[in-house]
């Protein structure tokens, strides 16, 4: 079976051939408004408005916009939650012909003055309560995300090669990256979304659970629901949301695995109809997920599908629909890229690809080659089904005394294999003056339901002689840290890896 055909046997035909590749974001808002248009779109639990509403609504906010006198391809911000207001003024600048950046709902205040700054923003949207820490910020017109015109405005006709906008990448603090996505490489990432098992249009109900600021809720979350006509509930405070679960009864979420993990631990409480009784798909992604999280998910009922892409590429860049036959594979490569294997190392070509890094030359000279190759820094390979698997990442490799390179992502395998590690970090460390392998792990406390600290510990060290005595000399783990608290993590709640 080749990738096409794994993904385009996806869905039911006629669905399929309903749901056309468009090439800009204006077009997509247009096509949706009119596909859907009587489909519900968006609440917020109390209120719901129609595709047709949202259309108009986004065609108001596109007139605000224009009022602002500004050329279009200018740079204008969100700083707001995932609120009704946010989605409609990413949609709106998007469509409107100027290029869209989400900022962090955390991001604190010099960061945002910073970012105004690097980012050349000329215009901010922002939401009422983060209003007091605009007053640093200059050069920049600032606006209530609540901003919306009397009357409508069309959709502008963009080039689909010009900038649709900018998301962060490789953190938010200190100097960040912005990658810059062309309208044809947002909608690449769009399109993508779409290929789900099963029917995908009007019958799922989604939660905006992930940060719009994060290109995996942008993308797989917003738009894939929007792509099919699906309903999306907003969320302005994740904690509150995620607790009227058994009442928004969500079909289906695009969560992270530290989500999955608190979703996990939520239903081992309250029993599983916590999840509202209706889920029938989690899509996971933007880090490790472990084996354990399919079993437990799949036991419930709840299809598991993930996958691996990066803001580079449009978030989608691959997605493996066969967790349970291949539960550490990172799927099959979505039709329209092209790959290859460089001394290990992934290397993407397709019109997913982001044009660069704003700004930033040497850094997008060191991802993007001449020839439009981007090295993804992620060591992988392919079975003889097509699908990928990750074996490590470039810049965590660990090199032995002996100068063979080890990495820490293939030791970290088998740990999260065992039911009982929610996650696991093994690194370079000292132990007597000397440099060794070194695990963190941190333990799955509910799988040893209420049992001594002492019996994890044990556990947790025979399961790394266990491992030890399956790994070269070389390669043996000398060091375990059982861990009592949590790692720091990413925003995409990643373990940081310091």
């Amino acid at each position: 079976m080749t990738n096409q055909e794994y993904f385009f046997n996806m869905l039911p035909k006629e669905e399929f051939e309903r749901i056309p590749y468009l090439p800009t974001m204006g077009q997509f808002v247009d096509w949706f408004t009119k596909e859907y248009a009587d489909n519900p779109a968006l609440s917020d639990t109390v209120n719901t408005i129609t595709y047709k509403e949202l259309g108009q609504r986004v065609a108001r906010r596109r007139a605000f916009i224009d009022g602002l006198g500004l050329p279009k391809g200018s740079h204008i911000a969100i700083w707001d939650r995932n609120s009704q207001d946010a989605i409609e003024l990413y949609l709106a600048v998007t469509s409107a012909g100027y290029v869209a950046m989400n900022f962090p709902a955390q991001l604190p205040e010099m960061a945002v003055v910073g970012c105004c700054v690097k980012f050349d923003i000329a215009a901010i949207f922002v939401r009422e309560e983060f209003m007091p820490l605009t007053a640093k910020i200059q050069g920049t017109q600032v606006l209530p995300s609540a901003s919306i015109a009397d009357t409508e405005a069309p959709v502008f006709q963009a080039d689909p090669d010009s900038p649709a906008a900018i998301f962060f990448t490789g953190g938010t603090t200190g100097a960040p990256k912005g990658a810059v996505l062309s309208h044809r490489a947002l909608m690449r990432g769009n399109y993508n979304t779409i290929f789900k098992p099963g029917h995908v249009i009007g019958v799922h109900r989604y939660i905006a659970l992930l940060p719009l600021s994060h290109v995996f809720g942008a993308i797989a979350g917003l738009s894939g629901c929007f792509y099919t006509g699906n309903l999306m509930f907003t969320c302005e405070d994740m904690k509150a949301t995620i607790g009227k679960l058994p009442a928004i009864k969500p079909t289906l979420l695009v969560i992270v695995p530290g989500i999955c993990d608190i979703l996990a631990g939520l239903c081992k409480m309250y029993g599983p109809q916590f999840l509202g009784g209706s889920l029938r798909m989690i899509i996971s992604g933007a880090a490790n997920v472990p084996p354990r999280l399919v079993d437990i998910f799949t036991k419930l009922g709840v299809e598991f599908c993930f996958g691996y892409g990066l803001t580079e590429t449009a978030n989608l860049t691959s997605a493996n629909a066969d967790a349970i036959t291949h539960p550490t594979s990172i799927g099959r490569i979505y039709p329209g890229q092209e790959t290859k294997l460089v001394d290990g190392e992934l290397w993407v070509k397709g019109d997913n690809l982001f044009s660069g890094y704003y700004k930033d030359p040497v850094r997008t000279a060191e991802a993007l080659t001449e020839d439009g190759w981007l090295r993804t820094g992620d060591l992988c390979r392919f079975d003889e089904d097509g699908f990928l698997y990750i074996t490590g990442r470039i810049k965590n490799l660990i090199i032995l005394s002996n100068g063979e390179n080890v990495s820490p992502e293939s030791l970290e395998e088998p740990f999260y294999a065992d039911p009982c590690v929610r996650d696991a970090m093994v690194k370079e460390d000292e132990l007597n003056g000397n440099q060794v392998i070194a695990v963190e792990i941190l333990p799955f406390m509910p799988a040893f339901d209420g049992k001594p600290w002492e019996e994890v510990e044990a556990y947790m060290n025979n399961l790394v002689k266990k491992i030890n005595a399956t790994l070269p000399t070389t390669h043996q783990i000398i060091k375990v840290t059982v861990r009592t608290e949590d790692f720091k993590r990413t925003g995409s709640m990643k373990v940081a890896r310091v």
